[in-house]
């Protein structure tokens, strides 16, 4: 742990905290100033329960709750109430989320993304001559706004395994909403970047200075309306998002955009409906240990991506060869990036919503067949194949044309594993930095529409799997994970990453370094980030040496070096001197931090 925070939390908490549920209470911690750009985190090892997230405030409010008795789910509703205030940029009560819940060996997929509204169609993303809109075009204003998910998702996780009243999750965001918290350095940062959030008068005058510079690093920001929010939410429940004066006033704000109005109305707002579905498990063997990693089946594309590219990696002999001081080298790069070529060329063209699009062979396992992934692995050469084509699971040709490259953004990650044996990974979003830019009631409004293809078919009139359809939920690549001993079925990993599309080579990265490489969690976290979109070889800037990348070059590829601010979390059951522990990481990229006892 660390020293400083272990010691803020534990003096923030009363006596009679842990005894029973209605004596929790919750108390700010000295506010943290948290770190940004690159800084080195040590690490975490606790032996009871641990939360990691990706703000400190956040982080303490989950620790603060396991430590009354809560369970993963309790704190996941605490840590995404904060995240909503002091993560503004990335999550929060206006988006969608991902969650996996494990109760021993039962494991559950709670679907809370956001959903078309009902009146928009293929056609949402296309300019008056027919062709699809810039991207911000589509993204700054209502008509990217879709049909928020994470309360209401939250709420049917609650209902099934909260241990704390749902009211008292929400003291933590309320209490900090009202007496204000410390800006990081990272939103700073971010609002310094951002070109669209002033556009929003509601939006400028809460992030921006009256000179119109972003408000101050260390500087104390209070949001009483969100606080009211989320009292309504914490009394009535998510119908007070969803319903009445809320509800309306979101509806205003995205159809009255002067303009970029969308088509939310409040129909689409009571009407949404929150889905269990069964998660993606496949076994995979790392070293001579055999393992069942359990993802977030469509609409994510994470999953079944991250799980094509662990298989056809166990295809070739890239689990033969060695880390170069502590890297992995060319020979490794190299396959790795051809297997997520395939993966990519895949994904693009098979997978979106399934109330919408059938899977091939008509199951989704048909994408992890160790046959079909066999298959692919023999396309893997010595020189880069530079594009994958799909190929063919289920021995069924797909009828929809591949989604062409679109930019994804945004999101947070939240792993936690309470005192009870219940595990939680979530990644949650709403989509671009700022999301739609349009503020409402103390909270942005995501812009998940945009993870929709612009484009509704190809020049041949084929339709793509993920276009826009009324009620439909756009294609993700959000990939929170769990993992499991096979022979035991003992859990030994929650981890997942925020990102966009590269969520899933974040996440990759991170089961590879721990699985095969018997890392930590911090260390595989630590790897210097690396992918492939089915195009450029993509390497994280500065973190491999050249010749590695010239390596990489004469065998085909195009090398892009450049920023890659993955946000990884993780925990792992593991053992030291003896003793059992789970061991946290926390991505030294960003601000997170993990905490427990």
């Amino acid at each position: 742990m660390n020293p400083r925070l272990t010691a803020l939390a534990l003096a923030a908490l009363l006596a009679g905290c842990a005894a029973t549920a209605p004596n929790f209470s919750y108390q700010p911690p000295v506010l943290p100033e948290a770190p940004s750009g690159y800084t080195e985190k040590p690490g975490w090892a606790t032996r009871k329960y641990a939360v990691a997230a990706a703000n400190p405030l956040a982080t303490d409010a989950g620790y603060q709750v396991l430590k009354a008795g809560g369970s993963a789910i309790d704190a996941a509703v605490a840590v995404q109430m904060v995240l909503t205030l002091v993560e503004p940029q990335s999550s929060g009560i206006g988006g969608g989320a991902f969650l996996l819940h494990a109760k021993g060996r039962e494991v559950e997929a709670f679907d809370g993304r956001e959903t078309a509204p009902a009146g928009v169609d293929e056609k949402l993303f296309l300019g008056a001559d027919g062709k699809p809109l810039p991207f911000y075009e589509g993204v700054v204003g209502g008509r990217s706004v879709g049909v928020p998910g994470t309360v209401r998702m939250l709420e049917m996780a609650h209902k099934q395994h909260g241990r704390l009243p749902w009211a008292t999750l929400f003291q933590p965001a309320i209490t900090l909403a009202e007496q204000g918290f410390r800006v990081s350095p990272r939103l700073n940062t971010l609002l310094k970047a951002e070109a669209h959030l002033k556009k929003d008068p509601v939006a400028a005058a809460y992030f921006y200075k009256p000179d119109g510079e972003p408000i101050d690093v260390g500087s104390v920001r209070r949001n009483p309306e969100l606080a009211a929010v989320l009292r309504r939410i914490a009394t009535d429940g998510s119908k007070a998002l969803h319903e009445g004066e809320i509800a309306q006033a979101i509806v205003d704000k995205v159809q009255k955009h002067p303009g970029n109005p969308g088509k939310l109305t409040l129909a689409d707002l009571s009407g949404y409906q929150p889905k269990k579905r069964s998660p993606l498990c496949h076994d995979y063997q790392a070293q001579t240990k055999s393992y069942r990693v359990c993802g977030f089946p469509p609409p994510s594309s994470g999953a079944i991506a991250v799980g094509q590219i662990l298989g056809i990696l166990s295809n070739t002999n890239a689990g033969t060869l060695p880390l170069a001081d502590g890297l992995p080298g060319a020979d490794w790069l190299h396959l790795y990036t051809e297997a997520a070529r395939l993966a990519f060329a895949d994904r693009a063209q098979f997978v979106g919503d399934p109330d919408f699009v059938q899977p091939p062979g008509g199951n989704w396992m048909s994408l992890l067949d160790p046959g079909y992934l066999a298959q692919r692995a023999k396309l893997i050469g010595a020189q880069s194949m530079k594009v994958a084509q799909p190929g063919t699971p289920g021995a069924v040709r797909s009828g929809h044309a591949p989604m062409p490259d679109q930019p994804e953004y945004g999101t947070s990650h939240i792993s936690i594993v309470d005192a009870f044996g219940n595990a939680v990974a979530m990644t949650t979003t709403i989509e671009d930095q700022f999301g739609s830019r349009q503020m409402v009631r103390g909270f942005l409004l995501n812009n998940e529409l945009t993870d929709f293809s612009f484009a509704p078919a190809d020049a041949q009139g084929q339709p793509i799997a993920n276009r826009v359809q009324p009620g439909k939920r756009p294609r993700s690549s959000m990939a929170p994970t769990l993992v499991f001993d096979k022979s035991t079925n003992d859990l030994v990993m929650s981890g997942g990453s925020p990102g966009g599309a590269l969520i899933i080579h974040f996440t990759a990265k991170t089961l590879y370094g721990t699985l095969n490489w018997g890392m930590t969690p911090q260390q595989a976290i630590n790897l210097p980030n690396f992918a492939s979109l089915n195009g450029p070889t993509l390497l994280e800037e500065k973190r491999f040496p050249a010749p590695t990348v010239e390596a990489l070059r004469a065998r085909g590829a195009e090398v892009r070096e450049q920023a890659m601010t993955s946000g990884l979390q993780a925990i792992t059951r593991g053992q030291a001197h003896g003793e059992l522990f789970w061991f946290g990481g926390a991505d030294p990229r960003r601000e997170g931090v993990v905490m427990g006892d």
